[in-house]
Parts: C-alpha cells; structure tokens; sequence
C-alpha cells in the first residue's frame, strides 16, 4: 500500500501526512493519517472525522479507536484513521475555514484553488484511492443535537450492509449533496457512511459510545477485531422533517430526545417570556426525535426538532 508517496507493508503501523498547509506567520499544519495493516488480506477500512473544525465528539470517538487498535491491530485487512481532516478549523474551533468556505462542499477539489479545495483535493487523491469504505464522522451544527445516527443511500447495497454491521441508533436514508466527500466518493465507486451524533464543541458521552461501539461491532464482523460487542437495534428512517418556530419566544421540549412520540403528541412548547402565550408543538405523524435544538431563545423560522418516520 502506497499513500502520498510513503510505503506500507504487511503488519506494519505506520503515521503518513496526507496534506499540509501554510499559516500566514509561516507555520505549516499537517493532517496525519494512522494506517493499521495485518499480514492478512482484508478490506480496507477508513474512519474519520473533524471535516468541520468545531466537530469534537467525532474526533474524541476516532482517539478512543486509536487507543485500542494500539493495543490490538487488525486480524485482517487495513484500518485507517484520519482524525481531524480540517486541521486549520478545528485550531480556531470553527466549523468553517478561515475564507468562509465549507470543507464539505469543496470536493472533489483542486491543486491550486482555495485552501478548501486544496485540502480535499489531498483528501481525494491519497487516501480515497486505497479505501473499500469509509464511515465519516459528523455532528449537529450550533446548539443542534443529533442522536447518534448513520447516513447513506439506502439504495447503494454495500452501505446497507456496513450499516446493519454498524447497528447504530438510527439509520437514515439521506441523499448525496453537492461538493461532499460523501457525493464525490460515490463517484469513483466507494462507500462513505456519515455517522452524526452530539453537538459541535460539546463532548456528548452517548454520542462517543455509540461511534466507537460502532466501530467496533464492523471490524469484528468483517473479522477484523476479535472483541464482541453488544448488539444494537437500528431503526430505519425513510423521511424526515424539521419542525420549525412559528413564532418567537422561550423552547422547551416535552420529549425525550431520541425517544418515539405519537401523532397529535406535544412535542415542545414556545413560550413568550412573559407568560401571556404558549405554543404547542404538536406531532404530524408518528415517528422519532432524531434531532434537537438546544438553543432555549428561539426565533420564528428557527429549525426546532428533527423528526423520523420509518
């Protein structure tokens, strides 16, 4: 196996830089890559995370992966671990870079455009080649909590596959966007599966322990770890929708996150801060609370609760 030019045999750990990138005082950042191989013929297998900088339950759940694969490698195959992909964010603790450009929309990227096009570009053409799939580790955005879940297509067989190996909370069949690693992988032919869970900049102990469980649960069913884990119980979701403010003021849920509610069920209520009014927010249909702004000020417009319908 070759990446960026470095070698790695059969049995080898090895730590390769995929891409650097210039500060303007002139420092020099580099993103490593953690490259696991057994002796042993196997898929090989990507795990990243902190395409967005501020992204930090998907970075400290890749750390957790770290600590045990340095103590077990694999029986079989390649396991590789990118954990901070946008390191030149994840510095400033924002979730863009410092252009104002989305990582996850500048792929498949280009030698000498911006700095997010270059990075992906790396991305694309060092470790993209040498994977069979990945699984690509996200959060929610500013004060939105997503409960553990995994992202694809569900028409691509081989991620229905990782995901029933995966197990996790929820599976949701979420189409390709536009200039994401996810989109552009898919057109060269390979799996990326986004695993979304926590808040950005908060660590969320449920959201750790489902990534790396996860994990966990594919590498020992593809014969990769010998660890079992406990089985998980997924529940799949075909459609999903964000219930929005229709009017300012005070949010509260009357949920558990995560949980499933009935048609007709109060789901959270608006309140002005002067207890004159409050809005109940009611269930269109029966499904699950998938994802939570925590944000108690809220305006009218403002993405509220994400809802599941399997």
């Amino acid at each position: 196996m070759v990446i960026n030019n470095i070698t790695i045999a059969p049995g080898e750990k090895k730590e390769v830089i995929i891409s650097r990138c210039e500060l303007p005082g002139k420092s020099t950042l580099e993103v490593p890559a953690y490259i696991y191989r057994s002796v042993n013929p196997g898929p090989t297998v990507l795990f990243s995370a902190g395409m967005h900088g501020e992204e930090t339950n998907g970075i400290e759940t890749i750390r957790q992966l770290l600590k045990r694969l340095d103590k077990q490698g694999p029986l079989c195959g390649t396991i590789i671990a990118v954990p901070v992909f946008n390191v030149v964010s994840f510095i400033f603790n924002q979730r863009h870079l410092p252009d104002g450009k989305d990582l996850n929309r500048s792929f498949p990227g280009t030698r000498g455009g911006s700095l997010g096009s270059r990075l992906a570009y790396d991305i694309m053409h060092t470790v993209l080649p040498v994977i069979d799939f990945g699984i690509d580790f996200h959060t929610g955005g500013a004060s939105i909590n997503n409960y553990p879940q995994l992202r694809f297509v569900f028409d691509d067989p081989r991620s229905m596959e990782i995901a029933q190996y995966f197990e996790p909370p929820f599976i949701i069949n979420a189409p390709y966007r536009d200039g994401s690693f996810r989109a552009e992988a898919a057109k060269t032919g390979k799996s990326i599966l986004v695993f979304e869970a926590g808040e950005s900049l908060r660590f969320n102990p449920i959201a750790i322990e489902e990534g790396v469980t996860g994990c966990m649960r594919l590498l020992n069913k593809l014969g990769m770890l010998p660890e079992v884990q406990p089985k998980g119980n997924p529940i799949t979701i075909v459609r999903d929708k964000w219930i929005r403010a229709d009017e300012s003021g005070l949010f509260r849920t009357h949920k558990k996150f995560g949980s499933y509610f009935e048609k007709g069920d109060v789901l959270g209520t608006i309140g002005d801060p002067y207890n004159k009014s409050d809005l109940e927010l009611l269930a269109p249909e029966d499904g699950f609370i998938i994802g939570l702004n925590n944000q108690p000020v809220v305006h009218a417009g403002d993405a509220l609760l994400h809802l599941g319908f399997s």
